[in-house]
């Protein structure tokens, strides 16, 4: 149960599932492509201090910025990225359904749609270019493997993701809301004002900013 509107719950669920298929014992065949797909659509994270393949100690972090999709990411691009103070130090490398990046093991630009970057006169501030699809499957893969790489102590996390205005729920015609307007949901431990009115219910976030 949740103790506070915008908290993740998770609520097991059998739909979609066929009696018949759950019935039917798998073959050594099934087996080895289900483990094949799995494999390709294992998540990999590589950093630029990483290249050596020598072990790191979990980088410290103040505040990590993460801009999922393709508006968001194109807001960092035009209003925050726009400068010299910023260096790509990390790349996420997937494969999906609508997502294709390459196999190489460079952490190249013009070779992803997930990058990090890092503020040259703060190291401790990373921003983060999510413009590609992160299937439900992977969302998990994804936040472990990002996150794990960082010091949790102290870190302040925020999430910048768009929607249609034709998805948001409220009493008023969307036709006569300004277009774009923001909003904001934020976690108890947040105790800081929010810089815009908060997200009225029953509007939820969904995919990856609420994971």
């Amino acid at each position: 149960m949740a103790t506070f509107f915008g908290e993740v719950v998770v609520a097991p669920s059998r739909a979609g599932l066929d009696e018949e298929e759950e019935a039917r014992e798998e073959t050594p065949e099934d087996r080895e492509i289900r483990r094949e797909i799995e494999k390709k659509r294992e998540i990999d994270v590589l950093w630029t201090w990483q290249a050596g393949g020598r072990a790191q100690e979990p980088l410290v972090c103040s505040r990590f910025i993460v801009a999922i999709g393709r508006n968001a990411a194109a807001f960092l691009s035009s209003f925050i990225l726009d400068s010299v103070c910023w260096e790509v130090v990390g790349v996420v490398k997937l494969w999906n359904e609508w997502c294709r990046t390459s196999s190489t093991t460079n952490v190249l630009p013009t070779d992803s749609f997930c990058l990090f970057y890092r503020l040259i006169s703060d190291p401790t501030v990373l921003l983060c270019q999510c413009s590609c699809y992160v299937a439900e499957d992977q969302q998990f893969q994804w936040l472990e493997k990002v996150f794990g790489s960082m010091q949790k102590k102290g870190l302040q996390v925020t999430i910048l993701s768009t929607c249609p205005v034709a998805d948001y729920k409220t009493q008023e015609s969307t036709l006569t809301l300004a277009s774009p307007f923001l909003k904001a949901l934020k976690t108890k431990e947040f105790q800081e004002q929010v810089c815009c009115p908060l997200l009225e219910q029953p509007n939820i976030v969904r995919d990856l900013p609420a994971a």
